[in-house]
């Protein structure tokens, strides 16, 4: 029996995720010779899901003042949430801070002339036409802070498959033309592998501004996702 072990992979800027536990294998040994490829293969798909974390900071002299002037403006920030139709189970609190504030003067001990509070919240918007327009009503609300945002398929399978189609045909294609080259036949696969997958956020840095002229846009573009199999053929 003779080996050919070839690697073959597609250009791709994605960011591999977790490899995924997918294998198919023959108990058969090869009579012929094993011929295994690795192949790339790739689909897009348009965003469908925005993430972002959006925060109040409040400053104030003591920690009680901080704490309830934070509280009123998310308040208010929830509300509007509310109003623009986010469902409670796309609002999320992600994180409640307080800190003291300190003046560090020259040659003496730092005084404390303060304290900040920040409550940050994790939304979710499935409609991403109407994602500029929600953040620009949350500034305008009291949200000084904004982070994002992470454009994501919600959904991915589909996209997965089609991605698993491509590297299925390219393996074969490639096995074809070696088969060719070495005057042999491909006869059969002996054993499919996935070794990972991709399904890469399109982060966007971002802060929000208390005033703004123009309304805040946010543009969907593509996401690429990846699927890397790994194919044994048998030639003859």
């Amino acid at each position: 029996m003779r080996v050919i072990t070839l690697s073959l992979f597609a250009a791709t800027s994605a960011v591999a995720a977790a490899p995924v536990a997918a294998q198919i294998q023959d108990a058969v040994s090869i009579e012929g010779t094993r011929l295994e490829i690795m192949a790339t293969g790739e689909s897009t798909q348009v965003p469908d899901l925005v993430i972002i974390n959006a925060g109040v900071v409040t400053e104030a002299p003591t920690a009680q003042a901080a704490l309830a002037q934070n509280a009123s403006q998310m308040r208010s920030v929830l509300a509007a949430l509310r109003q623009a139709g986010i469902a409670e189970r796309d609002i999320q609190t992600a994180s409640i801070n307080l800190n003291p504030r300190y003046d560090y003067g020259n040659d003496r001990a730092p005084q404390l002339v303060g304290y900040n509070a920040s409550n940050q919240l994790t939304i979710r918007f499935r409609e991403i036409e109407q994602s500029g327009p929600i953040i620009d009503a949350l500034v305008a609300q009291g949200v000084n802070q904004i982070n994002g945002p992470s454009l994501q398929i919600e959904d991915p399978d589909d996209a997965l498959d089609a991605a698993r189609r491509d590297a299925l045909t390219q393996a074969r294609e490639r096995a074809d033309i070696y088969a060719s080259a070495l005057g042999m036949q491909v006869t059969r696969i002996v054993a499919v592998s996935e070794s990972g997958n991709s399904r890469p956020p399109m982060p966007m840095a971002m802060r929000a501004q208390a005033e703004s002229d123009a309304s805040t846009q946010i543009v969907p573009g593509e996401q690429s996702l990846n699927v890397t199999l790994s194919v044994v053929f048998e030639l003859q």
